[in-house]
């Protein structure tokens, strides 16, 4: 006995040193963080700022900071595009940056208009003298649009490229849930709002195929002739290519052929071809920045903001009526908070107009009506300029369409200007196949009706109120746009329906005004505010990790353990997710039916 306790006693004192000692170690690891996080990069004579194409990209990424650097947690291929392009355009204005190196690897943009933007940004990168050079093992279809506005496109000698065109499958949940004794009902208005159907159909509407091969088509016209002007093909060269076998797993000789790349080289010949790209020595050290780099880039002078305040205010994800807490990794629009910073930014007088950054499918159709609202009490007080990303469709066209000025993308996914509501009926799973029963007493016939909804083996009185209810919503949708568009809700219903247009068929149809960059938009601005001079702020400001740390839930970024379940699940985690997200959501929706990400 008297061994056991001093064993014990040696245990607990053991735990105690190590428990002193790793917490000293964290804290002087994060005095260490806290200490550099102000420290800014010097450019050298003569860097290279390495662009490497890898991950996910989407419109902007918060802090992950240092926590997840320790903890091994989090996903540290996420890019942000605002960060993307801000770097470009320092290195393009960093006299001693003589390049940018692209490599082009497995990449996933949240849309076809962010690889767009990053595209353009490197074209006006060239304009200045400066040289792009692209390289990569596997070029996925998406990041070999961005790498061909390359100067020289090279290849590894086993590499390949992906370059198949543009489309894909979609899932179709109807069976599953059947099998479960799960049944969705829909309300919708709209014969091309078809975000239903992958939980109502086994395929493919005509109208949704009509709608899809239209944006797609429109896309691929605009890729094809791009790469074919920067590659010296022309797009009808580049579109048979797609569908030639040729270039399925392809030789590189084959990819030279056709003028998809410059030369085939092995990565440590390319420091070579950089080395003589910079003029220096075979043996001189190559001087890199990352993109972190560039974001920590010290200017070389400080620049001071001049004139007057232009607000970005950054709109993307989700729209919902609350934070769906631990159930969403993604960043969402929140419809009361959005309201409240819409508000703080009419009250600004430092603010002379506001830039609407949007880039979302939609949401919750009750929150879009809030954030509409909003925007227009904040034009009452200034010019408000919608500036749409990849994707401003459903409820995310009605945040926008009552701005002074719309601008989009040329590949923007916009309109799909329709409502629906989706409520799955569990009877069949927990009454039929686990055996639940219910029973109860109530005042009045729709005392109950959520319940009917979800647990009712007979539910068609309720579905009739529900069906109404979306038609209301659809008319005010209808009449929101007309006011902001200027046109009469018949007009406005001719080219709504739901149908998704492409930017550059839309400025055809009065839903945009005008086809550019955010940059456009910041103009559109000053010109409708009268600045002669300005500068433009973001808001809101990004989340930093500290703020994550301590309120993760509430800013949105979702759990460890949702990241650990969806490793679980795998495949299934969506169809598990979505049937839980329809319960939680507004039983009013305006959302693109679809994801429009691309590699």
């Amino acid at each position: 006995m008297k061994d056991f306790f001093k064993y014990m006693m040696a245990t607990i004192c053991g735990i105690i040193v190590l428990s002193i000692i790793g917490g000293v170690l964290l804290a002087l690891t994060f005095m260490g963080i806290m200490a550099g996080g102000d420290s800014k990069v010097k450019a050298k004579e003569n860097s290279v700022f390495v662009l490497k194409l890898n991950g996910m990209v989407s419109e902007r990424t918060e802090d992950s900071g240092p926590l997840s650097m320790l903890l091994g947690v989090g996903d540290m291929n996420q890019m942000g595009l605002d960060d993307i392009l801000k770097a470009i355009r320092l290195a393009r204005d960093e006299e001693n940056i003589k390049g940018i190196y692209l490599e082009g690897g497995v990449t996933t943009y949240d849309s076809p208009a962010t690889a767009q933007q990053i595209r353009d940004a490197l074209l006006d990168f060239r304009k200045s003298g400066k040289w792009v050079l692209a390289y990569g093992d596997q070029i996925m279809q998406s990041s070999y649009y961005v790498c061909s506005a390359a100067d020289s496109l090279f290849l590894n000698q086993t590499g390949m490229i992906d370059f198949k065109g543009l489309g894909g499958k979609s899932m179709y949940m109807t069976g599953l849930y059947e099998k479960l004794g799960v049944k969705y009902q829909a309300a919708r208005v709209g014969k091309y709002k078809s975000y239903v159907e992958s939980v109502t159909r086994t395929d493919m509407s005509a109208e949704d195929r009509e709608q899809r091969e239209a944006y797609l088509q429109g896309i691929w016209k605009q890729w094809t002739a791009q790469i074919g002007e920067s590659r010296g093909v022309s797009a009808a060269q580049l579109d048979s290519l797609a569908s030639d076998s040729i270039l399925l797993f392809a030789s590189v000789a084959d990819y030279q052929k056709a003028h998809l790349i410059d030369r085939a080289f092995y990565p440590e010949e390319m420091k070579q071809v950089m080395r003589r790209q910079l003029g220096i020595g075979k043996d001189q050290e190559i001087n890199q920045l990352s993109l972190s780099d560039m974001l920590s880039l010290k200017p070389a002078k400080k620049v001071k903001q001049k004139g007057d305040k232009i607000a970005v205010y950054y709109a993307y994800g989700e729209i919902v009526d609350e934070m769906l807490s631990g159930l969403n990794t993604d960043h969402s629009i929140v419809g009361s908070t959005t309201v409240d910073d819409l508000m703080r930014l009419a009250d600004d007088d430092n603010v002379k107009a506001v830039v609407m950054r949007v880039n979302s499918g939609g949401g919750s159709a009750v929150a879009s009506e809030q954030i509409w609202h909003a925007v227009e009490q904040l034009k009452l007080k200034k010019p408000v300029v919608v500036s749409m990303g990849g994707v401003a469709a459903s409820g995310g066209y009605m945040i926008s369409c009552g701005a002074n000025h719309i601008v989009a993308e040329p590949s923007t996914i916009t309109g799909s200007i329709g409502i629906f509501g989706l409520v799955p009926n569990l009877n069949g799973l927990v009454t039929e196949k686990l055996g639940i029963t219910w029973d109860g007493v109530t005042t009045n016939k729709f005392t109950d009706y959520e319940y009917d909804l979800v647990f009712a083996k007979e539910n068609s009185d309720v579905m009739k109120y529900l069906q109404g209810y979306t038609d209301r919503g659809y008319e005010r949708f209808l009449e929101i746009v007309g006011q902001g568009r200027g046109m009469t809700k018949d007009q406005v219903n001719e080219i709504a329906q739901g149908r998704v247009w492409l930017a550059t068929d839309a400025l055809g149809v009065k839903l945009v005004d005008q086809l550019g960059s955010l940059d456009d938009a910041v103009k559109k601005a000053a010109e409708l505010a009268k600045l002669q001079e300005y500068h433009t702020t973001a808001y809101p400001a990004k989340v930093d990790w500290i703020d994550q740390l301590l309120d993760s839930d509430e800013k949105g970024k979702g759990t460890y353990l949702d990241a650990e379940l969806h490793k679980a699940l795998g495949d299934l985690y969506e169809p598990v997710m979505q049937l839980r997200l329809d319960q939680l959501r507004n039983r009013l929706q305006a959302r693109l039916p679809y994801s429009v990400a691309v590699e």
